[in-house]
């Protein structure tokens, strides 16, 4: 890359070619129609859902769930240009009820005008909107006074109402891979008119695929580092000869990488999903992954270990109880320690609960009987179990009938009732084959034959 000229521009009336606009290159590059969107070919390729709606000229009411930095706000816009429509836009974070009803005043009075235009009203954030904002929208997407398209980054079931959500299209958009971005890093880095104009070698491949790498999905983001990597360039070789390319400069600019992870977001539950699963599915690789994406993200490591002693009641239970034992005692050690040191002692528990032999019988089990208490109700203690520390408790038949299983053989009572009446012959728990359950099935299965025995 040249070095920046000293002569000022503003005397010879000539714009220095290097001269940073005053309009972001993420801005500068923005796509100028639906062919130029990148990443997004499952909805805007050829005979794909949305190309298909808008080549028809019937755009749906509609919402762009994504992660940040892949053409949310882009592709609403060229939506409005495909179709010849008004573009309105509402930032969920400032407007209220008062603004959403100008807009569709706004809209309405376009629809009815000597010429009608449709309107795309676009809300970003719409996650944003409370209920009462959300059902102001309702009347006007229902007659068709506007074509409602939404951003959100969240989850749209949880975040919007039922009664706006079902008169909306949900469509996907999805992080760009790094082959996406590196196409549009070289293409914003040479682009004499809207990009940064320099020689396709001016910066090193490694640096374009760096920030592809560091950008994680994010188009934004990934023009924000050229061109941020492009300025320091030019700031440190200004003076004199140009340098051979320092990586140290890329490495300050890149600092500590960004991933997707929202602790209050969809990516966050997602994350989570996955390292259970990848434990339920006995994958010790994937656990791992699953848990340093976690704490690379930021994640609380007190989260996670609260969430593997979750994971080893529920999913190896009884099968190997020293699994509940090893995370609790990781979570401790991590109490102790702290990070980073602290976080090995729960990777080391990750490992074991992903290679434990699994069970969630109790947790069947359990969830079964509480379902059952509900639907039973208060069903009456046997009497010869009951409590009796009164004479009269004792002379109503409380605990009348009681054997002490420590005085029979074997230390069990064989046939005595402990479940109510109602229930008598239900059996909840059901072990498994594998680890030390196999061992408390076979006991069980003698305990459960020799009382069904005794009762006949």
């Amino acid at each position: 890359m040249t070095a920046r000229g000293s002569g000022g521009s503003a005397a010879g009336g000539r714009r220095d070619r290097e001269a940073p606009s005053s309009v972001p290159l993420a801005e500068r590059m923005r796509p100028r129609n639906l062919d130029e969107v990148a990443g997004q070919g499952h909805l805007l390729g050829a005979g794909a859902p949305l190309r298909t709606l808008l080549e028809a000229g019937r755009p749906p009411s509609m919402v762009f769930w994504g992660p940040p930095g892949v053409g949310k706000t882009t592709i609403a816009r060229l939506v409005a240009q495909h179709v010849e429509a008004r573009f309105l836009t509402l930032s969920a974070v400032l407007a209220g009820v008062k603004e959403i009803r100008e807009a569709t005043q706004e809209a309405k009075q376009a629809l009815e005008g000597l010429h009608p235009q449709r309107t795309v009203l676009f809300v970003d954030e719409i996650h944003r909107f409370n209920k009462g904002q959300q059902d102001a929208l309702l009347p006007f997407v229902e007659d068709g006074t506007v074509v409602l398209i939404g951003a959100t980054t969240e989850n749209p079931s949880f975040e919007l109402n039922s009664a706006l959500l079902s008169r909306l299209r949900v469509f996907v958009l999805r992080a760009l891979d790094e082959e996406a971005i590196l196409l549009l890093l070289r293409r914003a880095l040479v682009d004499p008119e809207r990009g940064l104009g320099e020689p396709a070698d001016a910066l090193p491949e490694s640096w374009l695929q760096r920030m592809a790498e560091a950008a994680d999905g994010d188009a934004r983001r990934s023009l924000i580092l050229l061109e941020t990597a492009v300025e320091l360039w030019r700031a440190e070789n200004r003076a004199g000869t140009p340098k051979k390319a320092d990586d140290a400069l890329l490495e300050r600019l890149l600092g500590r990488g960004f991933r997707r992870f929202d602790k209050q977001g969809e990516n966050f539950y997602d994350q989570i999903s996955a390292l259970h699963k990848s434990v339920r599915g006995s994958d010790p690789d994937a656990a791992l992954y699953w848990f340093a994406r976690m704490l690379d993200g930021g994640v609380d490591p007190g989260y996670v270990a609260r969430r593997l002693v979750r994971m080893a009641v529920e999913d190896i239970g009884l099968a190997d109880p020293r699994a509940q034992q090893l995370c609790l005692d990781g979570w401790d050690t991590f109490e102790r320690l702290g990070s980073p040191e602290g976080e090995l002692a729960l990777a080391q528990a990750v490992v074991y609960l992903a290679v434990a032999p699994k069970s969630n019988a109790v947790y069947t089990a359990y969830n079964t009987v509480r379902a059952l208490v509900e639907r039973t109700g208060t069903l009456e203690v046997p009497m010869h179990i009951r409590n009796a520390p009164t004479k009269l408790m004792k002379d109503l038949g409380y605990n009348q009938g009681y054997r002490y299983d420590h005085d029979e053989d074997g230390a069990v009572a064989v046939g005595q009732q402990f479940l109510p009446d109602a229930l008598v012959g239900s059996e909840f728990y059901a072990p498994t084959s594998r680890g030390l359950e196999a061992k408390i099935g076979d006991k069980l299965a003698q305990l459960r034959a020799a009382k069904r025995g005794a009762g006949k």
